[in-house]
């Protein structure tokens, strides 16, 4: 397997040493003609003043002066200026018009015309190819007009096919799903006064360090794991009623290869996370990709790589095979404090009897507060998520234990998310319980006349997920999903690193991980 790779990386070399010396050739020509242009100019330049003399009025007469003045309209400069081009990391052009298509809107030349737009085929084939999904792959370069006398590409549609071949199927029983809350950008900021401060104690039994996470990562790749979206575990049907059916799913990966399901849970930047060190927001960067913003102890704020998302965003564009066709994990939300960090719920605007101090606190810090403002905020930010990748699921609004509550409080509780966080995401068929609380036990099938299962399926959820400490369950009915989550947090990495756990092995080895500002963590 690493042979193939070691094959793959030498391949893409040789092909961006082709193209950058027919690029450089290109230049030189250019700037070739550039000069010779310039000299005849000079030339011609020189003519015309010997014939003129040195008068300055008849080198004004013969000079090719524009009709209108020096200051030209900045309409017509910009539209007779040629667009520059520029190449994205697959050689792509981005910008412009493109190689095969006149300017104007006429009819697009065959996409060989370009050295630029094959080479961005090949590279945007083969990552495709890195990510499993071979079929596209092929498809990218049948799509390139003569593709079929070119000796490279044809290789490269026959390397996607034994690449596909040598695949099988994955056992979905085997799939496991692993999960995080936010993570601590700053352990002792999170972790400290763990006698003093009850917040602390919790934050190191529930939450994972960026360096933690970012090692995790790693050593899962190392290990052959690969992302696969929840929704891949299975094959979905609906019927003319509108009601989804579902069976097992099929994902084909190389037989080294093992896969799981990542979820992520209360990414809602609670008032509770305030000054201990983690990230007070998701925004977007220059490039409209989701990051996060960080409140440093001078109160300045700065964007970054502060979570998990943009992290495992630039993990998996690094290392393509990380993910299964691009698969991204399962955000899930409450509402009580908003979503994403923006303020979106309607008891910030109107201000109940109930409201708690933390709402209150925050209010009186941002009088210019608007809940539309901050909704549309949110909303921007949950669909540039979506784009990338990322799904959405309820965490109910007010994290609460569902296999606790009345089915009353359920029924309030489900009305409050739909009505403040499902607009903004979309909506969704998934929910992940709070607390890891379920429905019913593991050997039990959510039956009929199980009235809050009822209830919730009646509201379009039909993927289930509870927190388990083995190592995969997923159970596959007609009518719904359910899987259970282990969590990759500080109790578990602190007691896998003492010895007295052992459930996370197969993922990593804990005591190579573990932060080592993190504190020794309290039994729960």
């Amino acid at each position: 397997m690493q042979r193939r790779r070691d094959d793959m990386q030498g391949r893409l070399s040789r092909r961006r040493k082709r193209y950058l010396k027919r690029r450089m050739t290109a230049t030189f020509a250019v700037l070739a003609l550039i000069t010779a242009v310039g000299v005849t100019a000079a030339l011609f330049a020189s003519s015309r003043k010997q014939d003129s003399g040195k008068d300055p009025d008849a080198i004004a007469a013969n000079a090719d002066v524009p009709e209108k003045s020096a200051q030209n309209d900045p309409k017509e400069e910009a539209e007779n200026t040629p667009i520059p081009r520029e190449e994205n990391e697959a050689g792509g052009d981005i910008g412009g018009a493109g190689d095969g298509a006149e300017a104007e809107g006429g009819e697009a030349e065959p996409v060989q015309a370009s050295a630029s737009s094959r080479e961005g085929i090949l590279e945007e084939a083969n990552r495709l190819a890195a990510s499993y999904d071979y079929d596209g792959a092929m498809e990218k370069v049948k799509s390139f007009s003569g593709y079929e006398s070119d000796q490279e590409m044809t290789d490269a549609i026959a390397d996607y096919e034994a690449r596909k071949a040598e695949c099988v199927p994955v056992d979905i029983d085997k799939v496991t799903h692993v999960f995080y809350h936010s993570l601590a950008v700053d352990p002792v900021k999170c972790f400290g006064s763990q006698d003093t401060v009850p917040q602390a104690v919790g934050n190191n039994q529930w939450m994972t360090t960026v360096d933690e996470f970012n090692k995790i990562t790693q050593e899962m790749y190392d290990r052959g794991y690969v992302m696969v979206d929840l929704h891949d575990l299975v094959e979905e049907t609906v019927d003319e009623n509108g009601v989804s059916h579902f069976t097992e799913g099929k994902i084909m990966l190389p037989p080294d290869k093992k896969a799981f399901v990542l979820s992520l849970d209360d990414l809602s930047y609670y008032h509770s996370y305030d000054n201990f060190g983690f990230a007070s927001k998701m925004v977007l960067d220059e490039n409209g990709k989701p990051t996060c913003e960080y409140i440093q102890d001078d109160g300045t704020t700065v964007v970054g790589d502060y979570d998990v998302v943009p992290l495992m965003d630039k993990f998996i564009e690094a290392h393509p095979d990380a993910s299964y066709r691009g698969a991204k994990g399962t955000i899930a939300l409450t509402g009580y404090n908003g979503i994403l960090g923006y303020r979106t719920d309607i008891s910030y605007q109107t201000q109940p009897d109930d409201l708690d101090a933390d709402k209150k606190k925050w209010l009186e810090e941002h009088p210019d507060f608007d809940l539309e403002t901050e909704r549309a905020n949110a909303k921007k930010v949950a669909d540039a998520l979506k784009a990338d990748g990322w799904k959405f699921a309820s965490h109910t609004w007010g994290h609460l234990k569902v296999g606790t509550i009345s089915f009353e409080r359920l029924q309030t509780d489900t009305e409050k998310w739909l009505e403040n966080v499902a607009p903004l995401i979309g909506g969704t068929d998934t929910i992940i319980f709070a607390h890891g609380e379920d429905l019913a036990g593991w050997t039990d099938d959510y039956a009929a006349g199980n009235e809050k299962y009822d209830y919730l399926k009646s509201k379009g959820f039909n993927f289930y997920c509870n927190v388990d400490s083995k190592q995969y369950n997923t159970i596959i009915r007609d009518g719904y999903v359910r899987q259970s989550r282990r969590n990759l947090d500080g109790y578990r990495i602190y007691f896998n690193t003492t010895g007295e756990m052992d459930n996370l092995s197969d993922l990593f080895h804990a005591a190579d991980i573990i932060d080592p500002k993190r504190p020794p963590v309290h039994h729960l």
